[in-house]
């Protein structure tokens, strides 16, 4: 499958079209993140590259981000190196463990088919 035309997709944040779950391991965070339909895995996998991925963890001081693709779940695992200001034992941060990081991911703008988008409840 091919990238949607663009004149046919709508921007919406990630959390639109998929969820995430973030764990920590020291001051690296991991991050996966699974469409709600297998249909926009290739879509996504076009978007979230590592690169931008990084970009959006900048701020949080990240120097790396490794991008591990499950295309049978479908789904993606971002590890993250340096985002955690030292880990849960070493961070004042209030989320040491890093479960909040993952809606830094979910709020990157993709491109995406409508009938790709999760409804509200």
């Amino acid at each position: 499958m091919t990238h949607p035309s663009h004149s046919l997709t709508q921007s919406v944040p990630l959390h639109h079209v998929a969820h995430a779950r973030a764990g920590d391991k020291g001051n690296r965070l991991n991050v996966c993140v699974m469409p709600y339909n297998a249909q926009a895995y290739q879509a996504l996998s076009q978007q979230l590259t590592p690169e931008r991925v990084l970009q959006a963890y900048g701020h949080r001081g990240a120097t790396s981000v490794k991008r591990y693709d499950l295309p049978l779940l479908p789904g993606f695992n971002f590890v993250i190196d340096n985002v955690l200001e030292g880990g849960v034992n070493g961070s004042l941060n209030l989320d040491g463990h890093g479960k909040s990081n993952s809606f830094i991911l979910l709020g990157l703008t993709v491109d995406v088919l409508p009938e790709w988008i999760h409804p509200s409840p």
